[in-house]
Order: structure tokens, then C-alpha cells, then sequence
């Protein structure tokens, strides 16, 4: 049913979709309430929610909660929410890419021009640059970051919690925290992103939607996945900050001309002699 749910969704209307996102996003959450009560978390009426169950091939709403709560009963809670227990490596593979590619063209559909070219902006001007995320974002930020210290500006990234919160009140005007987090809603990058802003530096934020994190920051890069990372380990969320962050760090090298290409010239050279002939 979720990966039913997941095919249909570019093709129904936009509060179809609406609800379709809320489903994917909550689940387990969905299986226990009325249609009304749907209606009202996801902001959607109950007609839509009527012709979404018959979009993907059910009678109604009850049948609909029923298959959803025989395949999460059924899947690989913690693993990925498309596999099934019994599912050959092969299956697997073609699961996760159809997924993660489907992820990713969504994506470049869905980021506006307006907020890549205000995130390489904010970038491109900073004085320092520092890169924020816990658990599975950390390692994400500290690639990103891996990338852009080539860039010849100060960059540093952090994944502890007291580091970054206290390295937040030590920045200032014209310092920019990229703050990583695929829920938006983790208590110690929220604290982060509040110290930042309030010793006058900017929050780039790469989030979802409508998450605490994302009202909080100057500017947003957006990355609504349908995946509870409360349930099943964060995949295709990250993979997507991945690509975001090579976007950022291409784009930044492009404004920033010669002296950042130089840069990476230099460093490529410094890791080419570091390689064992052949």
C-alpha cells in the first residue's frame, strides 16, 4: 500500500496529494483514526479523502486503513518501508532505486530558483560557514562541509551537541550556520539555529516544510520525503541533503570564480599525490 500509495501521488490532484503526504509521512497514526479525524490533521476534506482510497484501489476509508495496517504489519519495521521480509537482494535493489531515483526527480521539480539562488547568496557572502547535524544529519553535514572548506572560506562542522550550541553564540553578522535535519523538529539543532540567530548570524536550513526548524531559519532549501524516520532508517532523506549539498557547493565555487576553482584544483593535486602508482 505504501509503495501503491507513493505511485499514484503525481497523478491525483493537489489535496489528494496533500493527503497522501500526510499518510506517508504518519502511518501508524493514520490506522487509528476516523476519516474526519484524518481529515482534520491533514488538512484535507473528507471527500478527498474518499476518492484518494479509490485512487488506490480501495472501497473506502476502512478498507484502505485495513491494507495499510496489514502491509506495516507485514514489512521490515527499522529497515526500509518498501522491502518485505522475504525479498531476494535483487528485489531489493530495484526497490531502492526506484525509490531513491523517484525521490530525487520529485526533488528537482519541487525546489523553487528563488531559494537556491537566496541559499547561494547567503553562502557565497558569508565570512564563515558552519555546518550543523546530529545522528544521521551530522554525517551529512560533515560531508557537505568536507567539500566546501575547498572553497578557501572557514568552514567547520559539527555533530556534538554542545559544540554546535555553543559555537552558535560565538558567531556573528555576516556568519551563516547550515543547519541539517530531516524532521526540522530536533531539539538540540532548534537550540543551535535560536543562538545563531540571536548573535546576528543566518540560518540556512536544508528541512522539510511547515517543521519548527524551518520557521526559524533566514532561508529555507525544502526536502519534504516521504519517510518516517521514526519508523524506517533515514535513506532517500539523506541521500537528497547530499545532493542539495553539492548543489550549494557547486553553484558557490561558480560565483565565486577562479580563486575558489583554484582551490579545488590545488586540493585534487594534494590528493592525487597521496595515491600509490600503478
Amino acid at each position: 500500500m505504501l509503495a501503491r500509495i507513493e505511485a499514484v501521488r503525481e497523478r491525483v490532484r493537489p489535496s489528494e496529494a496533500k493527503f497522501a503526504a500526510y499518510v506517508m509521512g504518519r502511518p501508524h497514526e493514520v490506522i487509528n483514526l476516523s476519516m474526519a479525524e484524518s481529515a482534520s490533521r491533514a488538512g484535507v476534506s473528507e471527500p478527498t479523502i474518499a476518492r484518494f482510497c479509490a485512487a488506490v484501489g480501495c472501497s473506502g476509508f476502512r478498507e484502505f486503513k485495513l491494507k495499510l495496517a496489514q502491509d506495516l504489519a507485514g514489512g521490515t519495521p527499522f529497515v526500509h518501508q518498501d522491502v518485505n521480509p522475504d525479498d531476494a537482494p535483487a528485489e531489493v535493489s530495484g526497490k531502492l532505486f526506484d525509490r531513491t531515483i523517484a525521490t530525487l526527480t520529485r526533488m528537482r521539480r519541487s525546489v523553487p530558483a528563488s531559494a537556491l539562488e537566496a541559499a547561494v547568496e547567503l553562502l557565497t557572502q558569508a565570512k564563515r560557514i558552519e555546518f550543523y547535524g546530529s545522528g544521521n544529519s551530522g554525517i551529512v553535514a560533515q560531508d557537505i562541509q568536507h567539500k566546501f572548506f575547498r572553497l578557501g572560506k572557514p568552514t567547520v562542522a559539527y555533530s556534538d551537541p554542545h559544540m554546535f550550541n555553543m559555537s552558535a553564540l560565538t558567531l556573528g553578522p555576516g556568519d551563516v550556520v547550515v543547519a541539517v535535519s530531516n524532521s526540522g523538529r530536533t531539539v538540540d539543532i532548534l537550540e543551535a539555529a535560536r543562538n545563531a540567530r540571536s548573535v546576528g548570524a543566518s540560518v540556512l536550513a536544508l528541512t522539510r516544510a511547515e517543521s519548527p526548524l524551518a520557521r526559524l531559519a533566514s532561508v529555507c532549501l525544502l526536502a519534504d520525503v516521504s519517510e518516517d524516520a521514526e519508523i524506517f532508517s533515514p535513506m532517500t532523506s539523506r541521500i537528497t541533503h547530499l545532493v542539495l549539498g553539492d548543489i550549494l557547493t557547486v553553484s558557490v565555487a561558480l560565483r565565486l570564480g577562479l580563486p575558489a576553482q583554484r582551490g579545488f584544483e590545488l586540493t585534487k593535486q594534494a590528493v592525487l599525490r597521496r595515491r600509490a602508482g600503478e
